[in-house]
């Protein structure tokens, strides 16, 4: 068993490892972007800094854009660490992300890149790999399965 998991080749490993993996990198994840923004939503003396941080990058509309960001964050931590329509989550992080390197990171030095690069990459992998079999996704896809059996379409 330990060499099958040590040593795969060809295609990528599958099975409960994997699907352990995902789900843990799902929980850390979603967790993550969840304490990060979760006291811009309950402090509005919070968001109106980060609506300065905004405007300071020269977003447009940043009282938009900034309860936008952080929402966004909110809302997409909470269905990755779910496993809920994680694929359209993750591409929202993804954008999200992409936004904040050539916004507020682009004059940086990798250091500084770092954090969004990783909430680029790992929300990026559940978009192209799906969530994995712990997951909400999962669980709906298999209570549609024998519906579509039974459907002679």
């Amino acid at each position: 068993m330990l060499k099958s998991v040590l040593f795969v080749r060809g295609a990528p490993p599958q099975g409960a490892p994997a699907d352990f993996g995902l789900l843990a990198l799902r929980l850390l994840t979603g967790s993550f972007l969840m304490w990060e923004t979760q006291d811009n939503i309950l402090s509005a003396e919070r968001m109106a800094e980060f609506v300065g941080f905004v405007d300071h990058y020269g977003f447009i509309w940043p009282e938009l854009m900034a309860p936008l960001s952080v929402y966004a964050q909110f809302i997409c931590g909470a269905l990755i660490l779910l496993g809920a329509f994680t694929r359209a989550a993750s591409l929202v992080m993804v954008f999200n992300f992409i936004v904040a390197i050539a916004m507020v990171h682009w004059g940086g030095d990798f250091r500084n890149w770092w954090p969004a690069l990783v909430l680029i990459f790992i929300p990026l992998h559940f978009a192209l790999a799906g969530p994995g079999r712990w997951s909400v996704d999962a669980w709906l896809e298999k209570r549609a399965k024998p519906a579509e059996a039974s459907d002679p379409a």
